[in-house]
């Protein structure tokens, strides 16, 4: 009797892997619009660029990242944390496909209220939630449940990546506005509006290249635990191509609503504002991604918004909204693990 029911259960664990896949490209898709705001707000809200013009120009770097990650430093060492932040032991179909569950939820719920949070943390917290909840508790017969080696740096960097990024931004700032002190007005932000383009591109290179590898390593770990592949390192090449065309397809899309947020109401930037921005979160995202530590790209430019802003004075930050977007990056891991966890339970019934 098992012997007859085995095709069977093969064909519908094939099916709940092509689900997983697909949720976790639409996640991938999400981000993408959810992000559009990190490569965008400061080309947008400075006029160098039309809101579409904006989007096309970031989703072109997002998609050409792949090529960078895949040839240039020939490996995708954030989507291996990714898939490795849980022990393998506990990674299920329906454990990753809670997880997604979990964190599209909450990157829905923070986008429709133009909350710049980290999609990143998000997968994280879901993936993470819903894996506790298949174990049942931190350990399982001397079996630690979560690989803290491989999550602690991306924890950590919830608050290292903002603090990085200001700091990087503020003595760019301090260092572009020394050499441009002679410089002529007219003439120095029009050169700034060219560069900007230039570092928009950079910072569309980092996103892609740090955010579609987080996608790419969740798909990974379903095709291990269905044993389509031995070892998360061979994933097929139609994974990361998928991934990245996805999140350039949704930077396409553009998120509006955090644009707003991002580019105007931290603080108004000049051309050369945005540059010295955009430049110093780049900086930070090609190093995190080097090392392999997946970081929210939303907490870097956030924090160089801020390090250029505070290089005119401290009140030209509003303060009160980032104590804000503090309390939603903070809420981001809990939320979304709690989501996943009841996703998980509702799952039960199902799979």
């Amino acid at each position: 009797m098992d012997v007859l029911l085995l095709p069977a259960a093969k064909s519908d664990r094939m099916t709940f892997l092509v689900v997983i896949i697909a949720l976790a490209l639409i996640f991938d898709y999400i981000n993408g619009f959810h992000d559009a705001a990190n490569s965008i707000a400061t080309i947008v809200s400075t006029k160098v660029l039309t809101p579409f013009q904006a989007v096309l120009w970031a989703a072109i770097f997002n998609f050409a990242a792949f090529f960078i990650s895949k040839y240039l430093i020939g490996e995708f060492k954030i989507g291996n944390t990714i898939a490795n932040s849980v022990n393998k032991d506990f990674i299920t179909l329906p454990v990753i496909f809670s997880g997604l569950i979990g964190a599209i939820s909450w990157n829905l719920l923070t986008w429709w209220f133009g909350i710049p949070s980290s999609s990143s943390h998000a997968l994280l917290g879901g993936f993470m939630g819903a894996a506790l909840t298949h174990a049942g508790g931190w350990s399982i017969g001397g079996r630690i449940v979560i690989n803290y080696h491989n999550v602690v740096p991306a924890f950590s960097f919830i608050v290292l990546a903002p603090l990085i990024g200001m700091v990087m931004a503020l003595v760019i700032s301090i260092l572009v506005i020394n050499l441009c002190r002679n410089a002529n007005p007219y003439k120095a932000d029009n050169w700034f509006r060219r560069l900007q383009l230039l570092s928009s591109a950079m910072l569309s290179l980092g996103h892609g290249g740090n955010d579609a590898q987080k996608v790419l390593g969740i798909i990974a770990a379903a095709m291990v635990a269905r044993g389509d592949l031995a070892n998360i390192r061979d994933v097929p090449i139609w994974v990361p191509f998928a991934c990245f065309t996805a999140i350039a397809l949704g930077t396409l899309s553009g998120g509006w609503r955090i644009v707003k947020t991002m580019g105007t109401r931290i603080t108004k930037v000049t051309p050369m504002e945005g540059f010295c921005a955009e430049t110093s979160g780049a900086i930070v995202l090609f190093i995190t991604q080097k090392f392999g530590i997946p970081v929210s790209t939303t907490h870097t430019i956030t924090g160089c918004i801020i390090g250029v802003g505070a290089t005119k004075r401290l009140s030209a930050v509003r303060w009160g909204l980032t104590i804000n977007l503090l309390w939603a990056w903070i809420l981001t891991i809990p939320v979304s693990a709690l989501i996943a966890s009841a996703a998980f339970l509702l799952s039960r019934i199902f799979f």
